[in-house]
């Protein structure tokens, strides 16, 4: 079976919202993988209201737009027990291959989601439980709370500032990234063994395991770490310099690069014997930093780039999000999703690897979903729920 034909097989079932769950599942709908995310009919994801009204209707706002499209939608309200049998006939009817939500624990079993009964439904099936602390915990868990429990808000900021928030939220997404990992893995296992997992995923652990580095220096070698601004523990020079129209982020990672930097015109006033080995740098860190910004200040950052790219020397405009747009490496692999009632088109993010499916459908995605876009057709046309029943769920607000 060639990776096509294995991700357009897939089912994957998710009650989701905000961030964590709809980027794992955004992932695999990059794979080809068919995606159908539930909502509650009248309190849908929070994430829909969030940002600009780019479309003349409630509910489909930019913040909701980047990292849903190509998925379906369902309404289903999971407290009434209609809808339990609704969701559990979806999982049987559909073949579901993957349950995955971002629910409290507590409302497991209150909504007819837990493990239990949803592999009683499907005994292969491979259900993922993401939540802040773990399966034993009710805590709310927001990224930034995330960030500041496990440390990492204290590894950012200057040294003799408050500790900040990251700039993008990567609890979540790195949260994400490590369900994806774990569902391939159970999807193998479910080739070879013919068995159906229970992942129980806390997004605190997965920002603690970030600290991969951080936590031994602490743990085994009795170092304090703390947030440095933009130098480096270990290497000196590494750090943001301004430039005449920009900053670079410049990185010396030994000597024998540094002695070509004070060779460069301009540089060689930092030619100096205390500075000539990197113990002597990290020790003046802070004044060899102001000496060397004097210097790199006079120069535009392209010409300085183009100094630093001769003699091999690892440095970098630090770009906007504008100037990343205009670089051919992403440019080039831009997703594109259009709504096919107004022609509003939205650029997305590049994926991270061009998956055959991707180049298949030509970068192309279809656009994000309505809330109950598709009830129609998977209740109706799929799971052969008649017109009458229908019209009765959608009064009841079961759907």
């Amino acid at each position: 079976m060639v990776q096509d034909d294995f991700f357009s097989h897939l089912t994957i079932i998710s009650l989701e919202q905000a961030i964590v769950v709809p980027y794992f599942t955004y992932k695999m709908v990059q794979d080809g993988a068919r995606v159908i995310r539930i909502e509650h009919p009248t309190i849908p994801d929070p994430n829909r209201q969030v940002g600009e009204q780019v479309l003349a209707e409630k509910g489909m706002n930019s913040y909701f737009l980047t990292i849903n499209a190509g998925k379906e939608s369902l309404t289903l309200n999971l407290k009434e027990k209609k809808g339990q049998e609704l969701l559990h006939k979806l999982i049987k009817e559909l073949q579901a291959d993957i349950f995955v939500t971002n629910q409290l624990p507590k409302n497991y079993e209150k909504l007819g989601i837990d493990y239990e009964t949803l592999s009683g439904c499907k005994s292969d099936l491979i259900w993922i439980g993401v939540t802040g602390f773990g399966p034993e915990s009710n805590e709310g868990a927001y990224d930034p709370i995330l960030q500041a429990r496990s440390g990492l808000m204290e590894m950012t900021g200057e040294a003799d500032g408050p500790p900040q928030v990251l700039g993008i939220p990567l609890p979540d997404m790195g949260s994400s990234e490590q369900v994806y990992a774990l569902a391939m893995q159970s999807l193998l296992k479910r080739e070879v063994s013919g068995s159906g997992s229970r992942i129980d995923f806390s997004m605190f652990r997965s920002a603690v395991s970030w600290q991969a580095i951080n936590l031994p220096m602490v743990a085994s070698f009795n170092r304090h770490i703390s947030r440095r601004g933009n130098t480096h523990e270990f290497f000196a020079p590494v750090s943001v310099f301004r430039t005449r129209d920009g900053f670079i982020y410049l990185a010396v990672g030994n000597d024998r690069q540094w002695q070509a930097l004070t060779k460069l015109d301009g540089f060689s006033s930092l030619d100096q014997d205390k500075y000539r080995h990197n113990a002597g740098r990290i020790a003046d860190v802070s004044n060899l930093n102001r000496q060397i910004e004097a210097i790199t200040i006079t120069f535009p950052c392209e010409k300085l780039l183009q100094k630093f790219q001769q003699i091999t020397l690892p440095a970098s405009k630090i770009n906007t999000m504008e100037d990343i747009l205009d670089n051919p490496l992403v440019n080039d692999h831009l997703l594109k999703t259009m709504d096919p009632d107004s022609g509003y088109t939205v650029t997305l993010a590049p994926p991270a690897y061009d998956t055959s499916y991707l180049q298949e459908i030509n970068y192309q995605l279809p656009f994000p979903p309505r809330l109950g876009e598709h009830n129609q057709h998977i209740y109706h046309e799929q799971l052969d729920i008649p017109e009458e029943e229908m019209e009765s769920l959608k009064k009841s607000k079961v759907i």
